[in-house]
């Protein structure tokens, strides 16, 4: 077991339930997008976000 996996097997019992369900679905997720090649995906939503996040942003005076 690689270090990360163990970090994280030793979080989600420390967690509350509600968290680590979600942290659990997280991952699952991203092991997904890998599996299908699918992470550089995630890396342009967070570009876009980023850019809407500018644009909503108010002028600075």
């Amino acid at each position: 077991m690689t270090a990360i996996a163990k970090k994280l097997d030793e979080k989600l019992s420390r967690w509350s339930p509600e968290t680590a369900k979600r942290v659990e679905q997280i991952v699952a997720e991203i092991i997904d997008l890998a599996d299908h090649d699918g992470l550089d995906l995630v890396r342009s939503r967070k570009v876009e976000q980023e850019v809407l996040d500018i644009i909503d942003e108010p002028e600075a005076r």
